[in-house]
C-alpha cells in the first residue's frame, strides 16, 4: 500500500512526503491538514453526528513536519453543536478551523437535484499531466486523479474525479470525510483562469458544506475560479459521488504576480 500522508506519533502526526504540495519542497498541499482536521472532529463527537460544514483558516504555510492537533466543543447541543478545532507545529498555529456538526435522522426525504452535478463515472474520464513541480513525490502522486473536463495544464473550469492512493493515518482506512475532505482544496488548482507560471493564487481558507458524506472511494471536484480586478478571487467548487451531488467548497484567493 503507498505510504500514508501522517504517521501518527506519540499523540502528534508526522507528515510525510505524500503531503508536499505544489508550490513548495517543505510545504503541504491543504487537502490533507483539513482531512486531518476533519478526522479530529469525527472523533471528538462521534458516528451519530454529520460534520455539515468546515471552515478551515489557514494562517501561512504549512511545513511537512510533525503536528499536533486540538479540538473542543464550543457549543454543545442535542441536534446541533460548534466545534473548533487547532493545528499546531511546536507552539505556531498553522490553521485554526470552525465546524458546525448536526446529529444525523434519517427522514426519507431528497429533493430536486437540479444541474449541479455530472451524470459521469471515474472509468469514462482520463488521466492528464501535472505540472512540473520539481520532484517526484507529493500530494499529486499520493491522489488518483481523472479528468472530466480541464486539465493541470489548461485554463478555465475543470472536473476531476479523485481518489486517495493510500490512507490518511498511517494503519488505518480513511473515513467517507477523509477521502471527501483531503480532495475539497484542488478546486483552486485545477480551475486556474491565469497562468501560474507568472501568477500566484493561493487560497487563504476552505470551506466546505456537505449535505452527506461520498459512497464509495471517488470523489468528483467540479471547480470554476472567478478573478476580480484587484488581486482577490473566489474558487467555487460542487463535491459529487457517483450517485450525485454531496456539497461545495469555497477558497478565497490572493492573486498576485510572481
Amino acid at each position: 500500500m503507498p505510504e500514508a500522508f501522517y504517521e501518527a506519533v506519540d499523540g502528534a502526526f508526522s507528515a510525510t512526503e505524500q503531503t508536499r504540495g505544489p508550490w513548495a519542497a517543505t510545504d503541504q498541499h491543504a487537502g490533507p491538514p483539513t482531512a486531518l482536521i476533519g478526522r479530529e472532529i469525527e472523533l471528538l463527537v462521534g458516528p451519530e453526528w454529520h460534520l455539515g460544514r468546515l471552515t478551515v483558516e489557514i494562517l501561512g504555510p504549512i511545513p511537512i513536519a510533525p503536528m499536533r492537533l486540538e479540538a473542543r466543543i464550543v457549543r454543545p447541543g442535542r441536534r446541533v453543536q460548534l466545534v473548533e478545532a487547532e493545528l499546531f507545529s511546536a507552539q505556531t498555529p498553522l490553521a485554526r478551523a470552525r465546524a458546525w456538526v448536526l446529529r444525523r435522522r434519517e427522514t426519507g426525504t431528497r429533493g430536486p437535484q437540479g444541474d449541479i452535478t455530472r451524470a459521469a463515472d471515474p472509468a469514462e474520464a482520463v488521466e492528464k499531466p501535472f505540472f512540473d513541480t520539481g520532484y517526484d513525490r507529493g500530494y499529486h502522486t499520493a491522489m488518483e486523479i481523472r479528468f472530466l473536463e480541464g486539465g493541470f495544464l489548461d485554463r478555465g473550469p475543470a472536473a476531476a474525479w479523485m481518489r486517495m492512493r493510500g490512507s490518511l493515518v498511517g494503519g488505518e482506512d480513511p473515513s467517507a470525510l477523509s477521502r471527501v475532505l483531503v480532495a475539497a482544496d484542488v478546486g483552486n488548482g485545477i480551475s486556474g483562469t491565469l497562468d501560474q507560471r507568472e501568477f500566484l493564487f493561493v487560497n487563504t481558507d476552505l470551506t466546505v458544506n456537505l449535505i452527506r458524506n461520498p459512497v464509495g472511494d471517488w470523489v468528483l471536484v467540479d471547480a470554476r475560479t472567478l478573478v476580480g480586478p484587484e488581486g482577490i478571487g473566489l474558487a467555487e467548487s460542487v463535491l459529487s459521488d457517483r450517485e450525485g451531488p454531496i456539497g461545495r467548497a469555497t477558497q478565497t484567493l490572493l492573486i498576485a504576480e510572481r
